[in-house]
C-alpha cells in the first residue's frame, strides 16, 4: 500500500546534526559537533537517591496521569526561579513541558499560521526552524552587530511580523551573548506592537565570568513567552522544560499538548522536583560552568595555536558553542567530509540559517563533551584541513586567545 502523506510532513526534514551524531560513533571520531553536555556533569547520584525516595513516599501520584499543564509545586519553583531573574511570573502562567523543544513545537501550533511572519537571527537555532517549519511561517532574518540582532521592525521585509525568536544568552550556534543596552532597544521596539517575543534560554545558567543580562522579557510583561530547560543543568534525557507567558496562551498550549503527549511524565516531574528543593542546582552549577570553561580555554588555545589566520572567532563568555568563520569562498560543508576522514566533525553553518542565501564558510564547534586531549587534537588535524585550500599563515599576536 502507498499512503499518501500530508503536504505539513514535507517539512519534516533529517537534522543535518542528527545525521552527524550517527557519524560520531565510529571508532576514534572526535564530535565537536553535537550540542550534547557533557555526561560527566550528570548528577546521577542525587538523581539515584531521588528516585528511590519518590518511588517510597509518592508512589502513587508519580505513576499515575497528570494534569497537562505540569504538577503544581514544579509550577510554583519555575515562577519562583524566573522572578529571581526579574521576569513578573505566577505557577499558573507556567506549562511543564517534555523538554524545550516539545515548547518551541507549541509555539509553533499556536501563534503560527501559513504565511505568517515569523522574524529570527541569523543564524538560529536550527531546532527552532524544523520545530516552526510544518506551520508554514515565512522567516525574516534580523540584521545584527556586535551587540546582537538588531530590532529593524520597521524594515518592509519585516511588516506583519507575528513573533520574533530570540536567544540573548550563549546563542546556538555563535555562542554570542545580546547586550543589555540591546536588550532594552528590544523591549522598547516590541513594546505595544502586536508582535510577541519568543525568548529561549536553554544556556542562560552557563555563564563563565558572571550571569548575563535580565532577559528581555523581564521588560515586556505580557508580551513575551519564555522558554527554558533543565537538559543544560541536570540531564537531556530526564525531557523536561517548560514555557512561561500569559495565562491564556499557556492554556491554549496545554490543551495543544493534549493531543500530542498529555503530559509531561509525573515521575520524571516529581524526581526533578524532589533534587530542586533538595538544592541540586546551587550543587550542581559551579562544577558544570568550570568544566565548560576549562574546555573552552582549551578550543580557544588550540584555535590560536593551530588555525590560518584567515580563520576567525569570537570567545564566548559563556554557553557550549565556538562559531568559526573561513576565508570567503570556502566551503565548510565540502571541507567536512576531509574532516571525517581525519576523524573530526563539526556541524557546517549552513544547516542555522533560516531565510536567504546561507554563507557556506562558517561552521560550529561544541567544546562541551570533548577533553582538551582531544581538543587538542581535533583542531590540530582541523588547522590541517582548513589550510589544504588556505595555506597557513601563522598568528603571532597571543592576544588572539580573546578573539
Amino acid at each position: 500500500m502507498t499512503f499518501t502523506l500530508s503536504q505539513r510532513s514535507a517539512h519534516y526534514t533529517p537534522s543535518p546534526i542528527r545525521e552527524l551524531l550517527n557519524l560520531t560513533e565510529q571508532p576514534g571520531m572526535i564530535s565537536l559537533a553535537g550540542g550534547l553536555p557533557a555526561p560527566e556533569s550528570f548528577p546521577v547520584q542525587a538523581l539515584r537517591a531521588a528516585c528511590v525516595e519518590v518511588l517510597d513516599t509518592q508512589a502513587q501520584g508519580a505513576l499515575q496521569y497528570g494534569p497537562s499543564e505540569g504538577i503544581a509545586p514544579l509550577r510554583e519553583w519555575v515562577a519562583a526561579h524566573l522572578r529571581a531573574q526579574g521576569i513578573e511570573a505566577q505557577a499558573d502562567e507556567v506549562l511543564i513541558t517534555s523538554g524545550s523543544q516539545q515548547g518551541l513545537d507549541l509555539v509553533g501550533r499556536v501563534l503560527i499560521d501559513p504565511g505568517s511572519t515569523v522574524l529570527v537571527e541569523r543564524p538560529t537555532y536550527l531546532g527552532a526552524l524544523q520545530a516552526f517549519a510544518p506551520y508554514g511561517p515565512r522567516f525574516a532574518d534580523l540584521d545584527e552587530d556586535a551587540g546582537g540582532a538588531l530590532p529593524t521592525l520597521d524594515d518592509p521585509a519585516h511588516g506583519g511580523a507575528r513573533m520574533v525568536y530570540l536567544q540573548p544568552n550563549f546563542r546556538n550556534p555563535t555562542g554570542q551573548t545580546m547586550t543589555a543596552a540591546r536588550r532594552t532597544q528590544w523591549a522598547r521596539a516590541l513594546r505595544g506592537r502586536p508582535i510577541a517575543l519568543v525568548e529561549d534560554n536553554p544556556y542562560g545558567e552557563l555563564w563563565f565570568d558572571g550571569p548575563p543580562p535580565a532577559p528581555v522579557a523581564a521588560q515586556l510583561p505580557g508580551q513575551s513567552l519564555v522558554l527554558g530547560t533543565f537538559s543544560k543543568v541536570l540531564s537531556p534525557g530526564l525531557r523536561l522544560g517548560y514555557v512561561h507567558g500569559p495565562h491564556e496562551v499557556i492554556a491554549k498550549m496545554a490543551l495543544a499538548r493534549q493531543a500530542a503527549d498529555l503530559q509531561t511524565s509525573s515521575l520524571t516531574q516529581r524526581l526533578v522536583l524532589k533534587v530542586l528543593e533538595g538544592g541540586l542546582l546551587d550543587a550542581q552549577l559551579p562544577h558544570i560552568r568550570a568544566l565548560y570553561r576549562a574546555q573552552r580555554d582549551a578550543m580557544l588555545a588550540a584555535l590560536s595555536r593551530h588555525m590560518p589566520s584567515s580563520v576567525h572567532w569570537d570567545a564566548p563568555q559563556g554557553g557550549m558553542f565556538i562559531w568559526l568563520s573561513l576565508p570567503q569562498g570556502a566551503d565548510a560543508t565540502a571541507l567536512l567530509s576531509l574532516a571525517l576522514q581525519r576523524k573530526v566533525a563539526y556541524v557546517p553553518g549552513t544547516a542555522f540559517y533560516a531565510a536567504g542565501a546561507a554563507p557556506r564558510h562558517t561552521l560550529r564547534l561544541s567544546y562541551a563533551t570533548a577533553t582538551p586531549a582531544q581538543i587538542e587534537t581535533a583542531i590540530a588535524r582541523l588547522g590541517e584541513v582548513f589550510s589544504t585550500t588556505h595555506p597557513p599563515e601563522p598568528r603571532h599576536d597571543p592576544s588572539v586567545l580573546a578573539a
